[in-house]
């Protein structure tokens, strides 16, 4: 048996065993806590970016929901400004009937009331905030409408309508709002065509569902304008005021779809408006 004053020495290499064990356990717990800290300062500043973008994106819409209050009683000021002009100027294209200048300046005069009256049209589909009135309707009759009411423009641009449309299917949508969103996107590509080309419109029944394709022929877009276009206010027109696609992208969102922006392969370019089968139903069926 060992001896009182040998205990210590004896305890000595024991201890230093359990000694270096914690040290070690401290060090690694020291290591994980660092990695915890660093990454939880990660997490924070990535919450804290996207909080910065959220919040920007909430001043954004802010600022365009004022915006749409402030175009909205604006256009309708104008509107109701212009209807007593339109009835003038009926009046006094009686008077210059013998007058062919007269006639000529009359007419130019009535281009750019018409070009005034689309803008607070525009601006007052822009302001609109109602919810669509869902009805069934055939498509292909709502685009021959549409191309009959732009037969002049199409004939004097030379421009070639090629549709890809089933004649029985029947989409359950707003009308007014899916025929002012065809509208906007057919203008959109006329204006891309100015000497002339192909308007290809389709419609197909797509996996997730409903999609209505008009492409043209024109330039195509730049990787901005495909960026930007449906901003509101954003355009590359000289005289446009940017309302097109910011509108035809409202009405795709109303109606629980997406608007989506792309380059033919073969050139020009192709909008396709995608409504899905949740807020819409698709009947293989003429409408009675």
């Amino acid at each position: 048996m060992a001896e009182p004053n040998q205990l210590p020495s004896l305890l000595l290499p024991t201890q230093g065993a359990d000694l270096e064990s914690v040290l070690a356990a401290w060090h690694e717990a020291t290591l994980r806590l660092e990695k915890t800290h660093e990454a939880l300062r990660e997490e924070v500043r990535r919450l804290t970016d996207e909080l910065a973008a959220k919040n920007r994106e909430l001043a954004h819409k802010e600022r365009l929901a004022l915006i749409g209050q402030m175009a909205s009683h604006i256009a309708h000021e104008v509107r109701n400004s212009l209807m007593p002009v339109t009835l003038y100027l009926s009046l006094l294209r009686r008077r210059l009937a013998e007058d062919p200048i007269g006639l000529e300046m009359l007419d130019k005069l009535q281009a750019g009331l018409r070009s005034l009256q689309s803008a607070v049209t525009d601006l007052l589909h822009f302001s609109s905030d109602r919810d669509p009135q869902r009805r069934p309707f055939l498509l292909y009759r709502l685009i021959e409408e549409i191309l009959s009411d732009l037969a002049p423009q199409l004939q004097a641009q030379k421009i070639r309508c090629e549709l890809d449309i089933p004649k029985d299917q029947v989409w359950v949508a707003d009308q007014e709002m899916i025929r002012r969103a065809v509208m906007n996107l057919v203008l959109n590509s006329l204006d891309a065509m100015p000497e002339g080309g192909v308007l290809s419109i389709s419609s197909v029944a797509g996996p997730e569902g409903l999609e209505l394709e008009v492409a043209d022929t024109g330039p195509g877009l730049s990787e901005e304008a495909r960026r930007r276009a449906t901003e509101p206010f954003y355009t590359t027109k000289p005289d446009g005021i940017g309302l097109g696609l910011a509108i035809v992208s409202r009405i795709a969102e109303a109606h629980g779809g997406e608007l989506l922006l792309s380059n033919c392969p073969e050139g020009g370019a192709a909008v396709t408006l995608k409504i899905p089968y949740s807020q819409s139903v698709l009947v293989q069926e003429a409408a009675a």
